[in-house]
């Protein structure tokens, strides 16, 4: 017998689920809870699988996945969303769901993806997948650098402050903060040393044994 505790926080939804849910007879829906903290109470029943919205009134989805991965390991977790924003399914895979499915779907799929949840599978259905494609390419997107940002991470390179880098430009210091916060954020570091260091990794700029001046 599967294990499964419904969170979901619209109560009809909710009841609806587990209703229906419990017809199956390798299923056992032994808690439904409307809120984060619910669920965190409910994990110690010790569930195979919990069926998660993605949009619960305390907790974001992504952050609700990773407590119950970190509370109970075991515990495998379905995501079932009528949301399905790139950037809110790969930051569920990321946080640790075992599948994602949308709330228009087919009951029986979603019995039987339980069952391939429980027994240590994954659930990636085409438009999931297509889904999370889409994400991947945003990502790459986001992270290329235009031509200016790599004008300024070239001068940060040879160690210009930003009012140097403004001169060389004939930008503003205020405009080279800007960038350099993009800089930042694309390459997901924390200051300019580390975005440095990953304009050197990704070859985008050089070492200099004789900087210039500005």
């Amino acid at each position: 017998m599967i294990r499964v505790v419904v969170a979901d926080d619209h109560p009809v939804v909710r009841e609806g689920l587990a209703r229906y849910l419990g017809r199956d007879v390798d299923l056992e829906v032994i808690a439904s809870v409307g809120t984060a903290s619910g669920l965190m109470a409910a994990l110690h029943l010790n569930p195979d699988v919990v069926l998660l919205d993605m949009h619960l009134p305390d907790m974001a989805g992504p952050d609700a996945v990773r407590t119950v991965r970190s509370a109970n390991t075991a515990t495998r977790v379905l995501a079932l969303s009528s949301f399905a924003e790139p950037e809110l399914v790969e930051a569920a895979f990321q946080a640790g769901v075992a599948g994602y499915l949308l709330k228009d779907v087919d009951p029986k799929v979603l019995r039987d993806a339980l069952k391939v949840v429980a027994a240590g599978g994954e659930v990636v259905p085409p438009d999931i997948r297509r889904i999370r494609d889409e994400a991947a390419r945003l990502l790459r997107q986001a992270a290329v650098l235009s031509p200016r940002e790599k004008e300024v991470l070239d001068l940060m390179g040879q160690g210009l402050s930003n009012a140097d880098i403004g001169r060389r430009l004939f930008i503003s210091e205020k405009t080279v903060k800007t960038h350099v916060s993009h800089i930042l954020a694309k390459f997901d570091v924390a200051d300019r040393t580390g975005a440095i260091l990953e304009g050197l990794r990704r070859r985008l700029i050089r070492v200099r044994d004789n900087p210039p001046t500005p």
